[in-house]
């Protein structure tokens, strides 16, 4: 049996060795990854030094340590933040992803008492002209540019279908219930980053705008609230060519996936967006820690189901949990791919869309 095992390994190794060895395949599963990290500022010890150094996809910043909100995670000022994305960029010999979520309102890192320009809620931008919401975000994109952050996990364009949703439309996260209405604000939010050289995402695919729980807290169900119209949006953006990456949500719909929740689904991710709707860009998953994923599912499966499903990039706040190391997802995904539980060939297909989006910086 063991002598059996040790054949099949050391085929499933040859066969992609004469393609590609170890390291090459451990670099290209480094590039689908973006990580929280502690820290204002690194030098070459720092471990975020290290991965970036390694190959890591890229990284997220944030304002305030989740466990002591006293302290501050990465962002301290414009001139201390400008300096560390300067570092981190500096590391790597291909363009970092610096990544960040600034929507406006109560999802904002950059903060106006560290000297960035305050953003009104999506909600509030929305009862104001086209000329306003330009000039809003036109300022957001600046303060991006500004500091080197070239990745904004926004706009939200779910749907404000149920009031009383907690993650989204009680907190003005929506720029409104009409899909036309939420394209046009979200095309402008969009169109302002690209001028900037800042890339977007859309969120959350496929709608998280019709829940009734929140994502970051557990298991959420919207088998029986969901309705088509929430494809509006991105049906819209794939149509007119104006998508950088899209954001899946963690939600179940059993009348799409019986199994899986959409960021681990083969159903949504790859039968529904790519098949149906006709995307051919960069998905990237919500933050695998948010207790949605985490509560149900280890991180061996998380990551085989959501790269199985047709994600490209995998997000590790390190926020929400105990940090995960750029290391331990390697290993993780490496040894699927030998036991042949990951094609080789999802890291390689998901590592030419990186590189496509790349090109646009």
């Amino acid at each position: 049996m063991i002598k059996a095992l040790l054949i099949v390994f050391l085929a499933t190794v040859c066969s992609f060795a004469q393609t590609y060895s170890k390291n090459e395949v451990e670099k290209m599963i480094a590039k689908m990854v973006i990580l929280g990290f502690n820290g204002t500022s690194i030098d070459k010890n720092s471990q975020i030094y290290k991965d970036v150094e390694f190959g890591l996809g890229g990284v997220i910043l944030f304002d305030k340590d989740p466990n002591d909100k006293t302290k501050v995670k990465n962002i301290e000022s414009k001139a201390q933040l400008k300096k560390l994305n300067q570092q981190l960029q500096n590391i790597s010999n291909r363009k970092l992803l610096i990544s960040v979520d600034q929507e406006g309102g109560v999802v904002q890192r950059l903060k106006s008492d560290m000297g960035f320009v305050n953003i009104l809620k999506a909600s509030e931008i929305a009862l104001k002209d086209e000329d306003f919401a330009k000039q809003t975000y036109q300022n957001l994109a600046k303060d991006l540019s500004s500091v080197g952050i070239n990745l904004d996990f926004a706009p939200v364009v779910d749907l404000a279908i149920n009031k009383d949703n907690k993650v989204v439309v009680t907190r003005g996260r929506s720029f409104g219930e009409d899909s036309k209405v939420v394209t046009k604000y979200a095309s402008i939010f969009v169109d302002e980053l690209q001028k900037e050289g800042v890339l977007s995402t859309l969120k959350h695919f496929p709608g998280h705008g019709s829940s009734l729980a929140d994502s970051h807290l557990g298991f959420v169900d919207i088998s029986n609230t969901w309705s088509k119209k929430e494809l509006e949006p991105y049906k819209y953006f794939i149509k007119n060519n104006k998508v950088d990456i899209i954001m899946t949500a963690h939600v179940f719909n059993e009348n799409l996936d019986k199994k899986y929740p959409a960021t681990l689904s083969y159903n949504v991710n790859t039968k529904l967006l790519r098949e149906d709707l006709g995307y051919k860009g960069v998905l990237i998953t919500d933050d695998l820690q948010m207790s949605a994923i985490s509560k149900h599912y280890d991180l061996k499966e998380t990551l085989t189901l959501a790269i199985n499903s047709g994600v490209n990039f995998l997000l590790f706040a390190n926020q929400l949990a105990k940090p995960v190391s750029l290391d331990e997802i390697i290993k993780t995904v490496y040894a699927q791919i030998l036991n042949k539980q990951i094609p080789l060939q999802k890291i390689v297909d998901s590592n030419k869309k990186i590189d496509e989006l790349l090109n646009k910086l």
